[in-house]
C-alpha cells in the first residue's frame, strides 16, 4: 500500500539528559529544508554569540528562555514539519526523571518513539525509564537511534553491541516493531541522508523510516465506538426533523444501515445517515469526525455511545487502571475527581493504590502507596456513573482518560485502563 500524502505521522523522542535530542530534531527540520530563513538567521546569532563556530542545531526546538540559558529541555516542544511523503508532528519530550509526566503527555498520542542512546554510554537506566513509558503508552513501533556514532569512530561493534543491551530489555516490553539505527545528530550521519562513515550500515536513515513506517494497521478498524460529543437540532426549513449525533469516531468503522446499540441505555436502531460536513458518506472510519443519524427517534446526549451491536464495550463503574501523577500536591485519600473519558465526564475517587512503579527499577512498590508528582502507579476508581470502556491495550481512546480537580480544573493525572 502506498503511503498518503496527506497522512500525519506522530512522533515522540525520548532519551537522556544530553543524548542530543533537540539537536536531532534540529537536524531533521535543518535538512529537510523545514525552517523559515528568518529563523535560521537568529538561530544562526545566537550560536555565533555563544561562540560556536557552527549552528546550534538545539536551539530550533529549544524555545523556553530557561532552556536556552540551560541547553536543556524542560516542558514538551512540539514542532511540525512536512515532506512530500507525510506531515509530521514532533513531541521533544525531557529527559530529567523529575519531568516524567511531560513525557507521558508527549508520547500519548504518538505512533513512534525515537529513543536516543548516547554510544559512548550504551543503555542506561533513563533509558528503561523511557522504554517503559513508551510500553505502558501502547506505542507500537520504536526507533533506537544511536546517537554521536562520531565520538566512537564510527565503530559497528558499538553498534552491535548497544542492539543486544536494548534488546534484552525491550523484550520484556510490549512493543510490535523496533528498529535500530546509527547516527550523528550533530554531523547529520544517517539522519536525512545516508552516511558515508558507516558504510556497514544498509538500511534506511532516519527520515526514510519514518516516511515509509507502515502505521495504518496501528489503528483499531474492529471495535465500532462513537462517542457523543453534541446534538445537531438545525431547526431551520431544510432539516426541520433532522436529529444528528456529532463527534469523532473512536475505533472501528461505521456504515449506513449498521445495526447499532446506543449505551448506556441499551437500546438499538440503525444508522440512516453519516454526514461529514455538508456531504453524505455512506461509511467512515476512525478519526473522522462526523455527525451520524438513526432511523429510530431516541434520546442520546454528550456522553453516551453508539456502538455495533455484536462488538459492545464494557460497561462499569468499577475501574482497574496505571495512572501517572501530573500535580505538584498529591493525590488526596477519597478525594472526588472528575474522570474525563471520552466525552463521558463522571464524578471518581480513587478507592485503591495496588502498587507504584519504581522507574528506575521497574520493579513494584506496594510499601509506599501516597501519590505524588510523575508517580506511575496501580489504582482501583470507583465513577459514579458507569463509562463504556475497552483496554487501552486495545483501544487508546476508549481505553484512556484523565483525572480533573473539580475545585481547580487542572488536570492531575493521566490514566491507561486494564
Amino acid at each position: 500500500m502506498s503511503i498518503n500524502n496527506n497522512q500525519l505521522l506522530r512522533f515522540t523522542t525520548a532519551g537522556s539528559v544530553d543524548d542530543g535530542k533537540s539537536t536531532l530534531i534540529g537536524r531533521l527540520l535543518y535538512d529537510s529544508k523545514s525552517i523559515f530563513e528568518d529563523q535560521i538567521a537568529a538561530v544562526e546569532k545566537t550560536s555565533k554569540r555563544k561562540g560556536l563556530e557552527t549552528v546550534d542545531l538545539a536551539l530550533f526546538t529549544d524555545g523556553l528562555k530557561d532552556e536556552r540559558e540551560q541547553g536543556i529541555t524542560i516542558d514538551v516542544a512540539y514542532r511540525y514539519f512536512t515532506t512530500p511523503k507525510r506531515k509530521f508532528i514532533i513531541a521533544d519530550t525531557p529527559g530529567h526523571i523529575q519531568y516524567t509526566r511531560n513525557m507521558v503527555t508527549g508520547a500519548s498520542t504518538a505512533n513512534v518513539a525515537i529513543v536516543l542512546i548516547d554510544a559512548r554510554k550504551g543503555v542506561i537506566e533513563q533509558t528503561k525509564r523511557h522504554s517503559f513509558i513508551a510500553s505502558l503508552l501502547q506505542i507500537s513501533h520504536v526507533i533506537v537511534c544511536v546517537n554521536k556514532m562520531d565520538l566512537v569512530d564510527y565503530k559497528e561493534e558499538v553498534f552491535n553491541d548497544i542492539v543486544h543491551q536494548y534488546e534484552e530489555i525491550s523484550s520484556k516490553m510490549s512493543f510490535k516493531d523496533v528498529r535500530y539505527i546509527p547516527i550523528s545528530a550533530l554531523l547529520g550521519d544517517n539522519v536525512v541522508n545516508r552516511s558515508k562513515n558507516m558504510a556497514w550500515y544498509q538500511d534506511a536513515p532516519l527520515l526514510h523510516t519514518l516516511e515509509t513506517i507502515y502505521i495504518v494497521s496501528d489503528n483499531n478498524m474492529v471495535d465500532a465506538r462513537f462517542p457523543v460529543q453534541t446534538v445537531l437540532r438545525p431547526q431551520d426549513k431544510e432539516h426541520r426533523d433532522y436529529r444528528g449525533y456529532a463527534g469523532t469516531i473512536a475505533g472501528g468503522i461505521f456504515r449506513v444501515g449498521d445495526e447499532v446499540n446506543l449505551l448506556p441505555s441499551g437500546f438499538s436502531s440503525k444508522i440512516k445517515s453519516i454526514n461529514k460536513y455538508d456531504n453524505y458518506i455512506k461509511e467512515a472510519f476512525e478519526g473522522m469526525s462526523v455527525a451520524i443519524t438513526l432511523e429510530d427517534d431516541i434520546d442520546l446526549s454528550r456522553g453516551d455511545m453508539i456502538v455495533k451491536k455484536n462488538n459492545l464495550p464494557e460497561k462499569t463503574q468499577d475501574l482497574s487502571a496505571m495512572i501517572c501523577w501530573f500535580h505538584n500536591d498529591p493525590a488526596r485519600p477519597r478525594a472526588k475527581y472528575i474522570l474525563k473519558h471520552t466525552t463521558n465526564e463522571p464524578m471518581a475517587m480513587i478507592r485503591e493504590v495496588e502498587y507504584k512503579v519504581n522507574i528506575d527499577t521497574l520493579k513494584r512498590d506496594d510499601s509506599d502507596i501516597e501519590i505524588g508528582m510523575n508517580d506511575i502507579c496501580k489504582v482501583k476508581i470507583r465513577t459514579t456513573s458507569p463509562i463504556m470502556k475497552d483496554k487501552y491495550a486495545r483501544n487508546r481512546k476508549t481505553g484512556s482518560f484523565i483525572l480533573i480537580d473539580e475545585g481547580t480544573n487542572e488536570t492531575v493525572a493521566a490514566g491507561m485502563l486494564l
